[in-house]
């Protein structure tokens, strides 16, 4: 994703550097900090499940409100746990992760839903895919992500083209934009927020036994058909 973080004009190298967006030598060991950012950032846009369970249950909330990203319960895996993950094995660059934030933005704007418990996991791994498919010069293909994601091929390619069809396939991202929101993800430790998901860590540390293991195992199964 060079072309957009070092366009003449919009460069911030201090910002991007302390993201970990500039990858100096080799492909990084550890977690860029963009990561847990963009997990903090995540955490505070989720609506709280009490309150959505309450809207659902509204009849004033229309039944598109509900869509092919919302699964039936939580998974198990924690926000910041899913990109390191993803990070870790779709070797995807670390701006990837703040276009698919800027995609997820614009898809719950277009949709007019909210981001909860239920969709957070699904809108991830289908915007990083397609964030890193429009501005990676290689990468991985669905049934790749799709098990790295834990959900199946088939439903993966549903999800993708429900995202490109709201998107109106617009995923162009110009500097300012990305700019922005790089600041925007800098800030979002600045006062000291700390992330408290009560929720089993569901992958482990070193090897994982991720063949052995259904996509259900990560995400559950959608609700929307």
């Amino acid at each position: 994703m060079e072309t957009v973080a070092t366009d003449a004009g919009f460069i911030d190298s201090d910002v991007y550097l302390r993201l970990g967006l500039i990858i100096e030598g080799k492909r990084l060991k550890k977690s860029p900090t963009v990561l847990s950012r963009l997990a903090s950032s995540l955490e505070r846009s989720l609506l709280p499940t009490d309150d959505e369970l309450l809207l659902i249950e509204s009849p004033d909330v229309k039944e598109d409100s509900v869509t092919v990203f919302d699964g039936r319960s939580p998974p198990e895996i924690s926000i910041e746990h899913y990109l390191d993950r993803i990070f870790k094995y779709s070797a995807c660059s670390p701006s990837c992760f703040v276009i698919a934030r800027i995609y997820i933005d614009q898809f719950l704007n277009k949709t007019r839903t909210h981001l909860n418990p239920l969709n957070v996991h699904r809108l991830i791994i289908t915007s990083v895919m397609l964030a890193a498919k429009v501005f990676d010069d290689r990468y991985f293909n669905n049934a790749y992500y799709a098990r790295v994601g834990g959900v199946s091929t088939r439903e993966l390619n549903r999800l993708e083209m429900t995202f490109l069809f709201t998107l109106d396939f617009k995923l162009q991202v110009d500097p300012q934009t990305f700019h922005t929101h790089c600041c925007q993800l800098e800030k979002q430790n600045s006062d000291g927020f700390q992330i408290e998901w009560p929720i089993k860590e569901a992958c482990r540390a070193k090897k994982e036994t991720w063949r052995k293991r259904t996509p259900d195992s990560v995400c559950s199964q959608t609700t929307a058909r």
